[in-house]
């Protein structure tokens, strides 16, 4: 019975590509392999330019769930995906498949191969009037305000980091802004069932480049018109929560660099944190010739 390989990496690091070479190579060894979706945003069908969902030239080469799933007006939570991935992981494992968990979101990729211990969502209502307010006096007066409830957590935050900074403060509204007694578990080695897990890596200035050309991509391809329909549609708080969301939607694309360039190192850095993660630096190197070197086939 095969078991579970793992794929993280910062954004535009080419994790699907990765994906599908692996794939390839675990098909050519007699595995059927499907890849799970590890990113908070890919959820969303309607944002598939912005956050760089699998094509249909891509899935075609390798099967993907849990991308494109639900509409843009859905409110999504770690805890919900975490029962969905493990049920398609543990489906896939019975039926003696090879499932790929690949993805950038650091708590969801944790989520589907871990048990954890998670906090409840917040009340209804509590999220969205923090986002509007998040749109009205930006991040920056967020934080401060967090920081005045709760110094410590503030500290651990960057001022601009918009997601974090209105779940901490949505904890502080339930009165439950402490270190959880398993926030330990994040990082353990132990998972749900036997996993290899890779980390791409890629030089900084190479990394920044290929970001800046995906983010130019994406206009090319029409992003600011599909952040638009998202927002006429009413977009959830989790939907609006994805990088270049708002800055697509004012029309500027260098915020959406920066801020895209921001979230890869906050990926880079959750990465370093996984125990037992197998780092490989891709520079200049092909998906091909990455998967080969790690001989996939016959140690996933």
């Amino acid at each position: 019975m095969p078991g579970v390989l793992a794929i993280f990496g910062p954004t535009a690091v080419g994790k699907t590509a990765f994906a599908i070479a692996a794939a390839e190579r675990l098909h050519a060894e007699g595995d059927a392999p499907v890849a799970i979706g590890a990113d908070a945003l890919q959820l969303y069908a309607g944002l598939e330019i912005l956050t760089a969902m699998p094509t249909a030239q891509e899935r075609a080469r390798l099967e993907h769930r849990l991308v494109g799933i639900t509409p843009v007006t859905d409110t999504f939570s770690v805890a919900r995906y975490a029962r969905m991935a493990h049920e398609e992981i543990d489906a896939l494992l019975a039926a003696g498949r090879a499932p790929i968990v690949v993805g950038g979101t650091g708590l969801y990729l944790r989520a589907a191969l871990a048990d954890l211990q998670l906090r409840p969502p917040p009340e209804p209502g509590v999220r969205e009037a923090l986002m509007a307010e998040l749109e009205d006096v930006g991040p920056e007066a967020l934080h401060a305000r967090l920081a005045e409830a709760a110094p410590w957590a503030a500290a651990r935050i960057d001022v601009r980091d918009r997601s974090r900074i209105v779940r901490s403060l949505e904890l502080h509204a339930a009165g439950q802004l402490e270190p959880p007694p398993a926030e330990n578990e994040l990082w353990t080695a132990h998972t749900r069932h036997p996993t290899r897990l890779v980390g791409l890596v890629m030089d900084r200035d190479a990394l920044v480049a290929r970001i800046d050309a995906r983010v130019d991509a994406m206009v090319e391809a029409g992003v600011i018109d599909e952040v638009r329909r998202a927002d006429a549609a009413g977009a959830s708080a989790t939907a609006r929560a994805a990088v270049g969301f708002a800055e697509f939607l004012a029309g500027d694309v260098e915020a959406a660099k920066v801020r895209t360039r921001r979230l890869a190192r906050r990926q880079l850095t959750w990465m370093r944190k996984l125990a037992g993660v197998e780092l490989v630096d891709v520079t200049d190197r092909t998906p091909d010739e990455v998967a080969d070197a790690l001989q996939l086939g016959s140690a996933a």
